[in-house]
């Protein structure tokens, strides 16, 4: 006889706060530039991945390949604008990940130099 009762719809909390502002409106209905809305967006790192930008430039291609065949050449040129400007955010991204490869290596390098020079010292050391 469970078809009888029938459970009350309770509403459940929002989880991922889709809609929310970061920042409380102010009651007094004056527009604060704290509110505008576009300093608080967060693209979740998907810029600073060059795993995601290699991937939307290859796709942003493929579309323009696609508009191209398809006989729409201004769209097959926004679409080619699009991969060029993933393109120099690719770039920027491996120089970045160059330079920093090679601090790294400069400092393994100058922490090895030191650790031999205090190797040299122990040896001259315990021959005296």
């Amino acid at each position: 006889m469970n078809n009888v009762r029938r459970r009350n719809f309770r509403s459940r909390p929002q989880k991922n706060n889709f809609r929310r502002r970061n920042t409380p409106i102010s009651p007094s209905g004056t527009n604060n530039f704290k509110n505008n809305g576009n300093i608080s967006f967060n693209r979740n790192g998907s810029m600073n991945n060059i795993n995601n930008v290699e991937k939307t430039m290859h796709k942003f291609q493929q579309l323009a390949k696609d508009a191209q065949s398809n006989g729409d050449p201004v769209l097959a040129q926004n679409y080619l604008q699009h991969a060029d400007h993933y393109l120099r955010r690719y770039n920027e991204l491996n120089e970045r990940k160059e330079n920093t490869n090679d601090k790294t290596k400069n400092i393994d390098n100058s922490f090895n130099k030191e650790n031999l020079a205090d190797s040299d010292k122990d040896l001259t050391q315990t021959t005296n």
